[in-house]
Order: structure tokens, then sequence, then C-alpha cells
């Protein structure tokens, strides 16, 4: 079986949650040369309105990460050999991080044995000294569970945002800064500046993977208060520049024009599309871009 053959499973691994051929996937992609990505479309289709539609927190679209997409993932890294895995959460926009666990349909995945879950709002936090200094603020108290992790999974929902533009892998990094140490939503990240904190952050943690939900995403007023647009992908990549920079097109964005990327891919990873190296579908631009808030209608790409 082929490379991209296998990369199309773990879509339906996502609505089987058998696990076994995720780890497939991932076990092949691992083998892959450093700057691959691989954009999967789902088997068939399906609405995140499963558990979100009736969330507990009352938003009106997509806004977390698919439940079984996260549980697929972890079972799959299990399959591989991690002696254990941990889903991390920490929400900026709910100080009740169970409530969040709850509306996003987590809690099945969580009964599995060597599935564990932190709180990345309330962790136990180190003091560490930041590997970038655009936000100026030199250091950031993180969680514990974060810094001693072997390997960093971002696990995004691709969506707009009303004040990053995009909120993908890179800016997903916001949820381990601790909540009870910087306040809801993260008000020292904002203060100091978004797309400055996000090139901190990712700096200082890197990202190892990305599997970016993109089966249901969402444009507008987002993270929170957008609409839903079925664009029917998964993203994987072990680059997260290039994973966001490839979301990225498929909104209809120009990637160079996301601050956070267009510095980022000087350190942080690749967004030059003729240097990924794609291993499923290629990447056009949609028939009707991502709709966004007025003052971030520059993201657009250009029309060829």
């Amino acid at each position: 079986m082929g490379l991209a053959e296998a990369l199309r499973l773990v879509s339906e691994t996502a609505f089987n949650c058998s696990g076994a051929e995720c780890g497939r996937v991932l076990r092949e992609g691992g083998g892959a040369p450093s700057g691959w990505i691989a954009v999967v479309p789902p088997e068939r289709s399906w609405q995140d309105g499963s558990p979100q539609a009736k969330s507990v927190e009352d938003l009106p679209g997509p806004v977390n990460t698919s439940a079984i997409l996260v549980g697929a993932a972890a079972r799959s890294f299990l399959r591989l050999g991690a002696a254990r895995v941990v889903i991390g959460e920490g929400p900026g926009h709910q100080r009740d991080t169970e409530l969040v666990v709850q509306s996003a349909g987590l809690k099945p995945h969580l009964s599995e044995r060597q599935v564990e879950f932190v709180d990345l709002n309330r962790d136990e936090l180190r003091k560490v000294k930041l590997k970038a200094n655009y936000s100026g603020l030199g250091e950031l108290w993180l969680p514990r569970s974060v810094l001693d992790a072997d390997f960093i999974v971002s696990m995004p929902k691709v969506k707009t945002h009303h004040w990053a533009g995009v909120t993908l892998s890179l800016k997903n990094m916001f949820g381990i800064v601790p909540g009870m140490k910087y306040g809801w939503p993260k008000n020292l990240l904002h203060w100091s500046g978004i797309h400055e904190s996000i090139l901190d952050i990712c700096a200082t943690v890197p990202i190892h993977f990305v599997i970016a939900d993109g089966i249901t995403a969402m444009e507008g007023n987002g993270p929170l208060q957008g609409s839903a647009r079925q664009l029917g992908k998964i993203v994987l990549a072990d680059d997260p520049v290039a994973a966001d920079a490839t979301c990225a097109r498929l909104m209809g964005f120009n990637p160079l024009r996301v601050r956070h990327l267009s510095e980022g891919c000087h350190f942080l990873g690749n967004l030059r599309e003729d240097r990924i190296r794609m291993l499923a579908e290629r990447v056009g631009a949609p028939t009707r871009p991502f709709s966004v808030l007025p003052e971030f209608r520059y993201l657009f790409a250009a029309k060829s």
C-alpha cells in the first residue's frame, strides 16, 4: 500500500474509532523525510453536529477539534509504542475546563488505559526562559506536563480568528499558557502582541507533529462566533509552519500575509509551497475563500 493511500485512512479511523489504520498512517508517514505534508479527505461526510451542535457551552459553530479525531490519534500513538499519551486542554475562552471537555465530547476517549488528561490552565508550573524575544516577555511559567513531554502534537480546528486572522497549529499553542497564572483569555499574551507571543511560545516549545481538523472548519468571526464551513480535509505534517501555510491556502489566504507565518518561516519551519513534499492531495485555492471580518480582507490570495 502506498503512503498516499495510507494517509487517506486517517479519516476512516476518525469515523470507526479503531485506531489501527491511523497507526499505520502515522507509522508510514513517520518514515518520510522532514518537510512532508498530507491533505486527506474524509472517506464519508461527517458533521461536527454530533456532540458540538449540542454543546453545553452554547456556541454557534464548530469550536473544538473533533474528539473522535483526537481519540483516534491518541490510540494510534499508543499502537506505535508510546508509553503514555496525555491529552492537554487549556481553553482561553472558558475557565471551566471540565465544561470544555464535556462539550467537545472528549470524555469517552479518556476512559482508555494509558490516555490521560491534564488541565493545562491548572497544571504544576515551571519558569522557562523564552528562546525568542518578539514579545519582550523574556520568560513564562508553563505547564510541567508540556515541558516533560517527549513529543508534542498540535491538533487545531481550522478557523479564522478575529484578532490573529487565523488560528491553526501555531496559534493553538496559546493553550499551553496557564490561565490561572495569566488570566482569561490569556490576557498577557494579547497585551504583548498575539503574533509576537505565538512566535516566542513556539520557539520555546517546538511542535513535533500537526493533525489539523478541517473536516468542518470555521469562517467569519472566529474563533468562537463564526460560521461552520465544510472543508472536508485533515492536514498532517511534521512542520507546523508548512501545515499552517497549507491550511491558509485551503482557506483561500496568502500565508505570507499572516504575520506569525511570514516571520516564523525564517526559523520555525518552511512556508514555501515548492519546498513542501505533498504526499496525498494537491492543494488548490477554494472556489470561494473563507469569509473574514473586513479588517482581514488583506489575507485573500490574489486570483490567478
